[in-house]
């Protein structure tokens, strides 16, 4: 009797183990595990021809759910196949849609992993699927609503690509590529960077997706005005919409002149007074020659909390610059130094602009070294810029030697009480720095 209840409980066991195998193996559970088994380990060796006959096997006797990995290992062993078959087309492109069928198959059965899933999808759908703009626009749409600002950043380049062929193709609207680009600009801008690296790759792309939209010539100023211009008197309070005409008319050629960028521009600030929104008006008023306005607002946009450290030095270089074009020097040498104080790209710019400042002030009323000493302290930023720039170092040169040559000669200097080297304070124009005495060689 003991030997048969024993006999009874491993009949059951087996049965048990059978059944909880076929229901991640599948109905062919022996098969699926056996061909698991063997392609994994000429996959290890990278023995992908004998892997491949092994992993066909499984892939045909397992469920997806069996083992995550086999699809992986098949993306790669696709891949593999896809690069010896380049010049057979028909069985290049089988080959493409299984590679294409697996990532899909991946992200039905494994939620967990859609991410990476569907970002390798896109990846290979750029670098296997060639000539076929509507195959990758229809790929990369659903790609894009799926993982929004998960997307790799590269995607929404690609995604925009395929949009312009098909427009030139005549297949879809100049509407549906402004739409395109503009969901694109906005998810790669909300796009997380881990590493210093992944945020200069996203601000290159960000700057690749612009070039594209630009050079594709999809939206003239004359377009994108009747695009939106009756948009905009239906919905002036949507803040989403003029902060699109505001971008698309910022980045077009040509379209800042007019009415609509005029409106769409004060409709932002005003409902939403931040930094970017201060920023592009003074951008409009600079354009249009209203030098207070255009101060004012950038001024706002530096003191708004929403900047950052790099986006004020920017912003200071910018201004410096434009208000020395506009004789504001003292304002000009103000908002340099402010700039060079928070350092950072700018700095050799900031250095250089003041040197071009300190180089016009005039310093009347004083004797032949106190109305030519500006130079010296030009001189000296000047020197600070192509240190701190060497692409600046050849404009700064040359300058150098034009301020230099109005240097007063040693004799002039002693008669002067003065001599090479000697610390001298310069204050003209509202400025005020310290430098040292130089004469004529």
């Amino acid at each position: 009797m003991k030997r048969f209840v024993t006999a009874v409980l491993a009949l059951t066991m087996i049965a048990g183990a059978s059944l909880a195998a076929q229901g991640k193996y599948g109905a062919d559970s022996a098969n699926c595990i056996k061909f698991l088994s063997y392609y994994k380990e000429y996959y290890k060796q990278k023995d992908y021809d004998d892997a491949l006959r092994n992993w066909r096997k499984a892939y045909s006797s397992c469920p997806p759910t069996a083992n995550q990995t086999m699809l992986i290992d098949g993306t790669t062993l696709m891949r593999y196949l896809i690069k010896k078959n380049t010049k057979n087309p028909v069985y290049f492109k089988s080959l493409v849609d299984t590679l294409m069928t697996l990532h899909d198959t991946r992200v039905a059965n494994y939620p967990k992993y859609k991410v990476s899933a569907l970002n390798n999808k896109g990846l290979d759908m750029f670098n296997y699927i060639k000539d076929d703009p509507k195959t990758l626009y229809e790929g990369y749409n659903d790609i894009i609503s799926q993982l929004g600002a998960q997307a790799k950043p590269q995607l929404f380049l690609f995604s925009l690509k395929a949009a312009t062929d098909l427009y030139n193709n005549g297949v879809i609207s100049s509407e549906d590529v402004i739409s395109t680009f503009q969901r694109n600009a906005d998810l790669l801008e909300k796009t997380p960077a881990a590493t210093t690296i992944a945020q200069e790759q996203k601000e290159k792309i960000a700057t690749d997706l612009e070039n594209l939209f630009i050079s594709s010539k999809v939206a003239d100023c004359e377009k994108l005005l009747e695009l939106y211009g009756a948009r905009y008197e239906s919905a002036k309070e949507d803040l989403a919409l003029v902060t699109n005409i505001v971008k698309m008319l910022s980045i077009t050629e040509d379209c800042q002149d007019n009415d609509l960028y005029l409106n769409a521009v004060t409709s932002m600030y005003k409902l939403d007074p931040s930094y970017t929104s201060a920023y592009y008006l003074y951008k409009l008023h600079s354009g249009r020659g209203n030098r207070d306005e255009a101060i004012r607002y950038m001024e706002e946009a530096i003191a708004s909390d929403g900047s950052d450290a790099a986006t004020d030095a920017a912003y200071y270089y910018e201004l410096a610059t434009f208000c020395f074009k506009n004789g504001l020097l003292a304002k000009a040498h103000s908002n340099a130094l402010k700039c060079i104080e928070i350092g950072g790209e700018y700095i050799g710019k900031a250095y250089f602009i003041d040197g071009q400042v300190w180089g016009a002030v005039a310093c009347p009323g004083g004797d032949e070294i106190s109305t030519r000493a500006h130079f010296w302290v030009a001189v000296d930023n000047l020197l600070k810029a192509k240190a701190a720039d060497e692409t600046l170092a050849e404009e700064a040169n040359r300058l150098i030697a034009s301020y230099s040559k109005y240097f007063p000669q040693t004799a002039e200097a002693f008669m002067y009480n003065v001599q090479d080297g000697q610390a001298y304070t310069v204050s003209c124009g509202g400025m005020t720095a310290s430098t040292h005495v130089r004469t004529q060689k």
